[in-house]
């Protein structure tokens, strides 16, 4: 987010996009305690608004109270990975299914632009896994049904608990981009069915990388 944006936004939301952002970017790590003072002067920000962004957190679900801490980035446990991917799964795989039904042209080019985008950013992890969010926030949107969207939205919220991307393994971005073309070439035919599968196993195959990233980050803190 640029410095003339954060300018135009209330304060509140400035710090809450910026503490969101350091979550989903793998900055703020699961356990990490959020002192108000530090992350005040990290981003210039006065004590209120963040006081108010780590409130608005912790009814997102990322944040909980921990006494004696105060406020710490969530830990999600295996199981609980296992049942985010599985529900994320199921929500995706109908999203695609009504984008099949509803998509526009115009929509279905902003997916492939979006797509082509992510493979052109090479090695910046980061670029690379905020473009790959914003192709899977058009694609909820394509399925045009607001219960459905919110469903999502709050899905991709507890994502942001595992932090890092599966985006960094070596053939993984290839491999994604031709997930989401497979994808956006079933919901231009209108193929529901297609559209739906090609979605399931995009995911299926997100969850297998995020499970062996967690093994090797518990393997690499044994070692530590």
């Amino acid at each position: 987010m640029s410095s003339e944006s954060d300018d135009r936004q209330p304060r509140g939301e400035v710090a809450y996009r910026k503490l969101l952002a350091a979550i989903q970017h793998g900055e703020l790590k699961p356990g990490t305690r959020i002192r108000e003072v530090e992350v005040a002067e990290k981003f210039d920000i006065s004590r209120t608004p963040v006081r108010d962004a780590i409130r608005r957190l912790e009814s997102d679900g990322l944040l909980i109270h921990v006494p004696r801490q105060g406020a710490v980035v969530k830990e999600l446990d295996h199981r609980e990975v296992i049942e985010l991917y599985e529900i994320r799964e199921v929500l995706e795989g109908t999203a695609a299914r009504y984008a099949a039904r509803h998509a526009s042209e115009l929509e279905i080019a902003e997916l492939e632009d979006l797509n082509e985008l992510m493979l052109k950013s090479g090695d910046d992890q980061i670029k690379v896994a905020e473009i790959n969010r914003m192709f899977h926030q058009a694609l909820y949107r394509m399925g045009n049904n607001r219960y459905l969207i919110d469903a999502l939205n709050s899905l991709s919220n507890a994502m942001a608990l595992l932090g890092g991307t599966t985006l960094q393994y070596d053939g993984r971005p290839q491999s994604a981009y031709d997930e989401h073309r497979d994808i956006v070439e079933n919901i231009r035919a209108g193929n529901g069915d297609g559209a739906d599968a090609a979605a399931r196993l995009h995911i299926r195959n997100a969850q297998r990388l995020r499970i062996k990233l967690l093994r090797e980050v518990l393997h690499a803190g044994v070692h530590d």
